[in-house]
């Protein structure tokens, strides 16, 4: 079932033949883990098991417990939870990585009769597990070096004349993704849209998939963000940074990228005061929730239902959408 399209009438004549796939998608601090547990909740309550598994980019790292919002042992209230720091912070989680030990635990939650409920916001990560993964060819070495070390102004002016097309999708600032472009085009020879045209792995094809997205009233989510940030800081988010800061690892991994990271990091070095850590951090968690947010709102099909509110969400409105 690909992210990009809605095929309904396929997905009504395969819902009793194809094993269900629950999907819970919202920006950072929606609610979704909460209602996720519910769900496995009514799911008990009505004779049957659920797991849940994570598909949150930085919730699959063991050191970030506490910046990721990893639901805690308590919060789980006895719901299998699977994918919640699954990699050490030394060995980066690709989408390919995580899809593949997603695909993993469906299967696995299938055999054993459980339904499996995917729970998360990283869109680039859902859209790899159902559509698969385009086949792009390992990037050379110096081309990659090449590219990573130019300015990200630089490299989105290049972008711009070698791949407009994929330019013209990017903020000027996201650097991550012009490095990716860049780098394909450059590397392979045809810009990234080429090869995305070929997907490979996914399976969207294979499972009945009961989407929900939460779209939460967007001044609760931002105060919302707001408390969560202080809230780390005050449980235990320094703890976690001081600990990375001793492993020495790459800057460039994706867990000393993570939301928090740089700013306490910048804290205990002196460069930043609590105060201004704190704002920081706040600002940055909801830059990020607004990208899920625009993300979640426009990408998905227009088919999955998408769940407005202005504070919390109410299980049995939404229990009619997960018909298993």
């Amino acid at each position: 079932m690909s992210i990009g399209h809605s095929p309904k009438n396929l997905a009504l004549e395969n819902r009793a033949t194809k094993p269900p796939l629950a999907l819970i998608a919202g920006p950072t601090a929606s609610g979704k883990s909460d209602l996720a547990v519910r769900l496995a909740l009514a799911e008990a309550e009505a004779g049957r098991t659920a797991r849940i598994i994570n598909a949150d980019s930085a919730q699959v790292y063991a050191d970030l417990a506490v910046l990721s919002a990893r639901p805690t042992a308590e919060e789980m209230r006895g719901i299998p939870h699977r994918l919640f720091g699954a990699w050490d912070g030394a060995t980066a989680c690709s989408a390919a990585d995580w899809a593949a030990a997603a695909t993993r635990e469906i299967a696995e939650a299938h055999a054993a009769r459980a339904l499996p409920i995917l729970v998360g916001g990283t869109g680039f990560y859902l859209r790899t597990l159902l559509d698969g993964i385009a086949p792009v060819p390992a990037i050379d070495p110096d081309v990659r070096a090449g590219v990573r070390a130019l300015p990200v102004s630089e490299a989105y002016v290049a972008l711009c004349a070698e791949d407009p097309p994929a330019a013209a999708q990017l903020a000027p600032a996201d650097s991550a993704r012009i490095m990716r472009a860049l780098e394909v085009v450059r590397s392979t020879g045809h810009p990234l849209s080429v090869w995305q045209e070929s997907r490979e792995g996914g399976i969207g094809g294979a499972i009945t998939l009961h989407p929900v997205i939460l779209i939460p009233d967007r001044s609760w989510l931002y105060a919302r963000c707001d408390l969560r940030f202080e809230a780390m800081l005050h449980g235990g988010a320094i703890g976690e940074v001081e600990a990375l800061l001793a492993r020495e690892l790459d800057p460039a991994l994706p867990v000393m990228q993570a939301i928090g990271v740089a700013v306490i990091s910048a804290m205990l070095h002196g460069e930043m005061s609590d105060t201004e850590a704190l704002a920081a951090g706040s600002q940055a968690t909801r830059r990020y929730a607004k990208r899920q947010y625009t993300w979640l709102r426009n990408q998905p099909p227009a088919g999955w239902p998408r769940i407005e509110y202005e504070n919390s969400t109410n299980l049995p409105s939404v229990a009619s959408l997960f018909q298993f």
